[in-house]
C-alpha cells in the first residue's frame, strides 16, 4: 500500500533502515510485540506527563510534546540512533516552516540519561532534506525491498526475525 504522506516516523527509518521503512510503508509491521519498543513508548508516555503531549499534524508528523514558548520536543529512550532522532526533529521543524511555522525550537530528550540536545534547521539541512524526502518516495514506492543491514542494530530490531529468514 503506497502513502503519499511522508511521516515523521518515516524519516527516523530511512536513517536507521531502508528495508525497515519499505516494510514499514507496505503495512507490515513487527513492532507492537517487540518488547524494546514498548519500554520506548512506556518512557514516552511516563515523561513530561505535565506537558501537552502527541500533538499529531496532518498525519504526517506527531510531536511527543510542546511548551507553550514555542519549544517541541522527541522523547528518545537512548543515543544509540541520535543522527536519525535528529533528522526527525528536522523533518519536523522543515515541516512546519513550510505551513509558515517558523522561529521554534527542537529539543531532542532522553529521560532515562537525563540528556537534552537542540536540534535546528541550518539551510543546507533544508536542500538536504529535499534529497531525503525524494529518496523516501523512490523507496515506498519501489516493488522491491531494500537489502538487509544485517549489522549490530539489527538484533535489537522488531523486524529481525523477518529480515533473518
Amino acid at each position: 500500500m503506497m502513502h503519499e504522506k511522508v511521516t515523521g516516523v518515516m524519516i527516523y527509518y530511512y536513517f536507521v533502515c531502508r528495508r525497515k521503512l519499505w516494510l514499514f510503508n507496505n503495512d507490515i509491521s513487527m513492532e507492537d510485540e517487540n518488547e524494546l519498543v514498548q519500554i520506548g513508548k512506556f518512557i514516552d508516555n511516563d515523561s513530561y506527563s505535565s506537558e501537552r503531549k502527541h500533538i499529531m499534524i496532518n498525519e504526517e508528523i506527531n510531536i511527543d510534546f510542546a511548551e507553550s514558548r514555542g519549544v517541541i520536543h522527541e522523547i528518545k529512550k537512548s543515543r544509540k540512533i541520535e543522527d536519525a532522532s535528529v533528522w526527525q526533529l528536522k523533518y519536523y521543524l522543515y515541516y512546519l516552516k513550510q505551513y509558515g511555522v517558523e522561529n521554534i525550537e527542537a529539543k531532542l530528550d532522553y529521560p532515562l540519561l537525563k540528556k537534552t540536545v537542540d536540534v535546528s534547521l541550518a539551510e543546507q539541512d533544508e536542500k538536504k532534506m529535499t534529497e531525503i524526502l525524494d529518496n523516501i518516495k523512490e523507496i515506498i514506492q519501489s516493488e522491491d525491498i531494500p537489502e538487509c543491514l544485517n549489522n549490530n542494530i539489527c538484533k535489537k530490531c522488531a523486524y529481525f526475525d523477518l529480515c533473518m529468514i
